[in-house]
């Protein structure tokens, strides 16, 4: 069997779809989006060229099956957390395991919005998000969400476009976003050198 080439015959009900998905999450990992074609994934997952087209439509429903895929994990890494750091650091670490999930998942031009599946999944992510915001007393919860949100947001996206990646060095990303969230917690708490 040649490389990147998978027997068809390892192929059984239910799992072509994920098939096509990991397939499709490769390229993007390798080439962005814009790469997709949906003959090259069906090439790629050793199945009929018509076979992605069945489950997802069309690239739009392939894309906005990967971003609700991704809010799903997203979900889970983020739950359990305690509290708004280790949320952040959950959030951050989600980024880098799961970096073509991330790219697609906040690319709304890329998705359909009022997909139901990526609508609960989106939801389900968004409310472990601000169940950490919520211990934090005294502070207007959607503000401090939106700050929260970008801070990680924005350093996960720098460290993976290798904006960063230098500054970072060796340090696993989560812990240098401790080091960043901590920085600015002692700022914030008027702690010397505010």
């Amino acid at each position: 069997m040649t490389p990147g080439k998978t027997d068809r015959s390892t192929y059984h009900h239910g799992d072509l779809r994920q098939a096509v998905l990991t397939a499709a999450l490769d390229v993007i990992a390798a080439d962005g989006p814009a790469a997709l074609s949906l003959r090259d994934l069906a090439r790629r997952a050793g199945v009929s060229h018509a076979a992605p087209a069945h489950h997802f439509g069309d690239r739009t429903g392939l894309l906005t099956a990967i971003a609700a895929q991704g809010f799903g994990l997203l979900a889970d890494t983020l739950a359990g957390g305690t509290g708004l750091a280790d949320r952040g650091r959950r959030y951050v670490r989600f980024a880098t395991a799961h970096p073509a999930h991330f790219q697609v998942m906040f690319a709304p031009d890329l998705l359909r919005a009022d997909d139901p599946e990526l609508t609960a999944a989106r939801a389900r992510a968004g409310a472990e998000l601000r169940a950490g915001v919520t211990t934090l007393p005294g502070r207007d919860a959607r503000t401090t969400g939106i700050a929260a949100w970008s801070l990680a947001h924005g350093f996960a996206t720098l460290y993976l476009t290798h904006n960063v990646t230098d500054a970072v060095g060796p340090l696993p990303p989560e812990d240098y976003f401790d080091l960043l969230t901590g920085f600015l917690t002692d700022r914030a708490d008027g702690a010397p050198g505010t």
